[in-house]
């Protein structure tokens, strides 16, 4: 544990998970160039994406109780060669069906990559160390989006469509010899070799009936979707049509994203080990400063200015490491035996909300453009008015959310209550008592 071995591990782990989120967010840069490759409207636009993220969300279970048979060195190796034929896929495909059969295998890659990452760090470190390796983690794998919003983009722009995703082909193979190499289950060594399927499936329904694995799962549904939404599809649109900036103003401001999060990214790691009782406190923070940041943008009279959309990027940046905490709730009530399931039950949550955001967006943007009369072109399909009313849709799903996960914060600390004695005051009253001691 935290050795040598350890960093060496996490280093490979790192960048095997940026690579998977250059491989899931190499759409996004690209979205008006498939509408007009494929000849598709924006609802069959998002279904490429949508498809590929269900494939990724109906994964994340079944992965997890692999995991905790098999290991995460198996699957991290399955992980890359899938996302391998997926990128060959696509930049071969003749058609859209092709395409749209490449991303659903690259989303059944990409789901093998991050929660068997999250499984190694579980194995190699421990103490505080851990929640903040984790937080690094999902940090630097953001990185993936300045690889897919600038070189990718770069090469889509002067070389054309194939090469660019061949040569994302090329980087997972790359990754999976290293993983090959250097990557072993460490502490976990010995995987299924005593857990049977029954007794896998039945540490899977213990963990879902666990409170703090449904307080994981909602924490990351609110936290997780409103950045990858904008990141994964529907912000490069936005911005460069829809705002009128351009594709190299917009792939640049995407990556605004991550210079937020390698800002509140440790921070929120050592506010986590501190302050393990407020971590839901963390999370809620996140979603109503995105909310907040969400209803100036929309309801700004005309365009946003510049300034006030770099705000926005940033603050939806908040987003990746408020989600990490949802695994850090897996973590905490959950065995080692069962993490493996624990954590893919979390990471259920952010994508079942994007998908279901990307999809509503699609078909909003859609149904307008026809009432208006507009032909299915980009300048007419991606109209800021449109977007307006297309983006207000995140309201319902993550309120909706931000509802239950406040219902499963409540049976948490009950349970915690009945169980160790551990009382957890609302957090006015836990301010009150720091402002008297301090007094």
């Amino acid at each position: 544990m935290n050795s040598r071995r350890s960093w060496l591990i996490f280093a490979v782990g790192v960048f095997a998970y940026l690579i998977a989120v250059m491989q899931r967010s190499s759409l996004g840069v690209a979205g008006v160039e498939a509408t007009d490759r494929f000849a598709v409207s924006a609802a069959e636009l998002s279904s490429l994406a949508v498809l590929q993220l269900v494939v990724y969300a109906a994964l994340q279970i079944p992965t997890g109780v692999m995991l905790d048979r098999v290991g995460p060195r198996v699957l991290l190796l399955a992980g890359a060669a899938l996302m391998v034929a997926g990128q060959l896929m696509l930049a071969l495909s003749p058609a859209f069906a092709v395409a749209v059969v490449g991303r659903m295998m690259l989303g059944a890659g990409d789901a093998m990559t991050f929660i068997s990452v999250m499984r190694l760090l579980a194995s190699w470190f421990n103490g505080r160390t851990l929640p903040q390796v984790t937080q690094w983690l999902g940090t630097l794998g953001q990185l993936g989006q300045v690889l897919s919003a600038i070189p990718l983009s770069f090469i889509l722009s002067e070389w054309g469509w194939s090469p660019a995703y061949l040569s994302a082909a090329a980087l997972s193979l790359f990754t999976g010899v290293l993983i090959a190499v250097f990557i072993s289950d460490g502490a976990a060594e010995g995987f299924g070799q005593s857990v049977s399927w029954r007794a896998a499936m039945k540490q899977l329904r213990e963990s879902l009936r666990r409170h703090g694995t449904q307080l994981g799962f909602w924490a990351h549904f609110t936290t997780q979707s409103s950045g990858a939404m904008f990141s994964l599809l529907w912000g490069f649109p936005f911005l460069s049509v829809a705002l009128g900036y351009g594709p190299v103003l917009a792939a640049g401001l995407l990556t605004i994203m991550v210079g937020a999060g390698f800002v509140t990214g440790p921070i929120m790691g050592v506010l986590s080990a501190r302050y393990p009782m407020r971590r839901s406190n963390i999370v809620l923070g996140a979603v109503v400063s995105m909310g907040i940041a969400w209803a100036v943008v929309l309801l700004w009279p005309g365009t946003p200015p510049l300034w006030l959309i770099v705000v926005l990027i940033a603050v939806l940046g908040m987003g990746g490491p408020g989600s990490l905490i949802g695994f850090d709730f897996a973590r905490t009530f959950n065995p080692m035996r069962s993490l493996g399931s624990a954590n893919g039950v979390v990471n259920v949550g952010g994508f079942t909300a994007t998908f279901l955001m990307m999809l509503l967006i699609g078909i909003l943007l859609d149904v307008m453009d026809r009432a208006s009369g507009g032909s299915g072109l980009p300048e007419e399909l991606y109209s800021l008015d449109h977007f307006r009313v297309a983006f207000s849709v995140q309201f319902i799903v993550i309120g909706a959310g931000t509802v239950m996960l406040l219902r499963s914060r409540k049976r948490t600390r009950d349970s915690l209550h009945e169980s160790e004695g551990i009382e957890v005051a609302p957090f006015w009253v836990a301010l009150g008592r720091l402002w008297r001691r301090k007094s």
